[in-house]
């Protein structure tokens, strides 16, 4: 997910990219799903990796993991990409785009055999790639096809989406005491904003610095690298971030 991103972050800092537990290529989910699963496994990476704290960037469930963290003291700044989880006090239409991450996983699982002949054009990346950008055209064949089938193979997707519509989400933001960066496209179509973020503004982050993304959807990452690299830098120190439009 962050490939067209790193290099550029690796010119300034050692970088960590854990796979998150219970996702493909990344380490398996122990036991019962609960809401220190995710965390637990970055902690576990950044331990091996001799990372006390870090400057974190994630983005959808990666941004909500990144709060979790920082809530832990292990964050010395969070870049967040629209964070999961901001739906407001009482509204339940995250069970909604929950129940659309079911669908989505089962039709990616039949589609995936087909991957890469799907992605080897820019209308196929495009058509693959509708929900997560506005714009495809950064996001070469073989990393569309990679990230399709990195989805598809998600093998705790369905506990984990289980576990989300059960118990919701709740952040420690009292503890969050590092600066906080949070980024959001204006055309994301996973995580509509500003009604998907409005928890995030209101309760627990509106401290925080908020930007928007004209025109941009949900993974910054795959559509803008240049920009999302400049924005996570601007809270390193280690680069000047692009003039924010912040909310």
């Amino acid at each position: 997910m962050w490939e067209l991103v790193l290099g550029r972050l690796e010119r300034h800092h050692d970088v960590l990219a854990p796979t998150l537990a219970g996702h493909a290529g990344g380490p398996p989910l122990h036991g019962v799903v609960d809401a220190d699963s995710l965390p637990d496994g970055v902690e576990r990476a950044m331990d091996a990796a001799g990372f006390a704290t870090a400057h974190l960037a994630g983005n959808s469930l990666g941004g909500f993991v990144a709060l979790q963290l920082a809530a832990r003291g292990r964050a010395e700044s969070v870049t967040a990409f629209a964070p999961a989880g901001g739906w407001a006090r009482g509204d339940g239409s995250y069970r909604d785009t929950l129940d659309r991450f079911s669908d989505m996983q089962h039709m990616l699982r039949i589609g995936a055999a087909g991957a890469a002949a799907m992605t080897a054009t820019p209308a196929g990346r495009a058509a693959a790639l509708r929900l997560l950008v506005e714009d495809a055209s950064a996001v070469g064949a073989e990393l569309a096809a990679h990230l399709v089938q990195g989805a598809a193979a998600c093998p705790d997707a369905a506990a984990m989406i289980a576990y989300a519509k059960r118990e919701g989400y709740d952040l420690d933001a009292a503890r969050v005491a590092c600066p906080v960066r949070v980024v959001w496209g204006t055309a994301d179509r996973l995580l509509e904003w500003p009604r998907t973020a409005q928890r995030f503004r209101r309760d627990w982050l509106p401290h925080a610095e908020w930007i928007e993304l004209e025109g941009v959807g949900h993974c910054p990452h795959l559509e803008v690298p240049l920009e999302t690299a400049q924005l996570i830098l601007g809270m390193t120190g280690a680069g000047r971030s692009l003039s924010p439009r912040a909310r």
